[in-house]
């Protein structure tokens, strides 16, 4: 071996050991930023009774005995959940009765069907309980603002972003080793466009003051690695892959700015429905079937898959039907939105993603409703809906059949399984490096079976530290929903990461045979442009249900009153006169 080899064999090695070094480090920072610090609870009014004076921390809140209420009011004559107190984005506060059998009054006057309005030093009488709702004036709540923490102080996010930017030049070095020279200068672009983007989106949030940069860190670690896969799978498409990441992020920020306005997102719920439907059914109707299932529309050259931009719509939709969260506990019109989803990604044959949407919609169903009984009866109906399914498409049935048995069929059935799980051995824990693995090169490596590609180029811990990368977004989305300022955020966001958990476990355990193999991508890693864009805009959902203080640019800092004239302090002598 020439000095020049061993040099080469030398930086490689090291290499290596970097980038575990950093990713181990970028994803404890995120951890202990996102999911150790502090969380406090914004304080929106207060309701005062004869025993104090209670906050008000959401924009949905049950006042009642339960000790699940948001405002508990343990008197006798409250129903367990006998009030809902809502706020919307203009600062007007409503008060609507959830069907107690006391009845609900505000200044003497039973409040009916459609609510009735809550101002200031009102006296909402709960079934012959008497309390006084306290609004809050926009200078006070600026004063409570400030006596919140600003996340960021502990674990700097622009340190977190160095590490990255680190990790990406150790992986680029490995790809300047490993891979054709005629691929470098598009490879090296592709990872210089992804730092660049990152920083810039890091530097125009510190312009807004915004300090919480967490959740993005995470989606563009995530996606680094997928740029890895584009780079040593696909090197003649790195344009293209730059200019989808480029577009997902672009995505992001425009999806966070719209979640800002919660009447304009529950607004437009029924033309996103709509915009969702037909897309499926354009699919249905003019796709090719390719591999058993007609996933892809093709126009003008390019391909897209359109059930991966309806997740971003069903999880839009699910989430938007606020006047309906608390008082009508029905789920008729998102069932019968799920149902046609569900049959329209039946029809196409793509059974991966129709499981993807089921587990969303118990999330969904289960956190509008609180009813356990829904959830069972989704899960029986969805188990009956697949013995027919595996009736009615033998390819299917085939996939369980092999499941737990592939090593028995490596030639036919348990193919890319098989290869999956020796291509993963192969990469022990440190991986072979970018590009010099072979299992992207088997149909669908670089896509459903992403996750043994990571670990036969990256090795094991890399590729757990990506699984742990979508870990920690779906417990800082279900810590977050408990603060959540709006039940849309809180239901959004666990409703996307949600969908992510799922494609994870669905691409890691069905190419290891833990699972059937479904053909479901990894979010952000696999390859393929609509995934990618998808991926991007349910992070804005995530990050939507980030109300720490200056943390999210989705929410408005320091909500004001619009649209009615500020309320006055009470004074201190009618603090309990309720």
């Amino acid at each position: 071996m020439s000095a020049s080899q061993l040099f080469l064999e030398y930086m490689l090695r090291a290499s290596k050991y970097a980038l575990i070094l950093l990713s181990l480090a970028i994803i404890i920072r995120c951890i202990r930023s996102m999911l150790r610090e502090q969380y406090e609870p914004e304080t929106w009014a207060y309701i005062r009774t004869g025993d104090g004076r209670f906050p008000v921390n959401h924009w949905e809140n049950i006042l009642g005995r339960a000790a699940s209420s948001d405002v508990r009011i343990d008197r006798k004559g409250v129903s367990r959940t006998h009030a809902v107190l809502t706020r919307n984005d203009r600062g007007i506060w409503q008060v609507y009765d959830i069907f107690a059998r006391s009845g609900v009054w505000v200044n003497g006057v039973r409040v009916g069907e459609h609510g009735l309005r809550v101002n200031d030093r009102d006296v909402i009488n709960l079934g012959g309980v008497c309390v006084r709702f306290q609004e809050i004036s926009p200078e006070k709540r600026e004063k409570l603002e400030e006596k919140r923490s600003v996340p960021g102080r502990g674990v700097s996010p622009a340190v977190t972003l160095l590490e990255l930017t680190l990790f990406q030049l150790f992986l680029l070095m490995q790809h300047a080793i490993l891979s054709k020279q005629e691929h470098l200068p598009a490879i090296a672009l592709g990872f210089a466009a992804l730092a660049i983007m990152q920083w810039s989106c890091y530097n125009a949030m510190r312009v807004i003051g915004r300090s919480g940069f967490e959740v993005e860190t995470l989606a563009f670690y995530l996606s680094t690695l997928g740029m890895s896969v584009a780079a040593t799978s696909t090197p003649d498409d790195m344009y293209k892959q730059i200019l989808l990441t480029l577009t997902g992020v672009i995505l992001f920020l425009i999806g966070g700015w719209w979640l800002r306005s919660l009447h304009r997102t529950s607004t437009m719920r029924v033309p996103v429905a709509a915009a969702a439907l037909a897309l499926l059914a354009v699919n249905a109707v003019f796709s090719d079937v390719i591999l058993g299932a007609r996933n892809w529309l093709i126009i003008g050259g390019y391909s897209f898959q359109p059930s991966e931009l309806v997740k971003v719509a069903y999880v839009y939709v699910g989430a938007a039907t606020l006047e309906h969260l608390f008082r009508e506990r029905n789920l008729y019109s998102f069932v019968a939105f799920s149902a046609m989803c569900v049959l329209a990604l039946a029809l196409i044959g793509d059974f991966g993603t129709a499981l993807v949407f089921f587990v969303c919609f118990l999330v969904i169903s289960f956190m509008r409703s609180g009813s356990i009984a829904t959830v069972i009866l989704s899960i029986s109906g969805a188990v009956i809906a697949g013995l027919l399914a595996v009736t009615a498409r033998p390819y299917i049935g085939k996939r369980f059949a092999i499941w737990g048995h592939v090593w028995e069929d490596i030639y036919d059935k348990g193919y890319q399984q098989v290869r999956a799980m020796s291509a993963a051995a192969a990469g022990g824990l440190f991986g072979k490096g970018a590009g010099a693995g072979w299992l992207k090169d088997i149909v669908a490596g670089n896509t459903d079976m992403v996750f043994a590609v990571i670990c036969e180029e990256q090795g094991l811990i890399i590729a757990l530290c990506m699984c742990l990368a979508v870990l920690t977004l779906a417990f800082f989305a279900v810590r977050s929903a408990r603060f959540g300022r709006s039940a849309y955020y809180s239901i959004a966001a666990c409703a996307a990461t949600t969908m992510m958990l799922t494609q994870l476990a669905l691409n890691v355990f069905g190419s290891l045979d833990i699972l059937p193999f479904t053909g479901v991508t990894f979010p952000f890693v696999s390859r393929g442009g609509s995934s990618l864009l998808s991926c991007w805009m349910m992070m804005a959902f995530i990050k939507g249900a980030d109300n720490r203080r200056e943390a999210s640019f989705a929410v408005r800092p320091g909500e004001r009153i619009r649209n009615a004239p500020p309320p006055e302090e009470p004074e201190e002598e009618e603090a309990d006169d309720a």
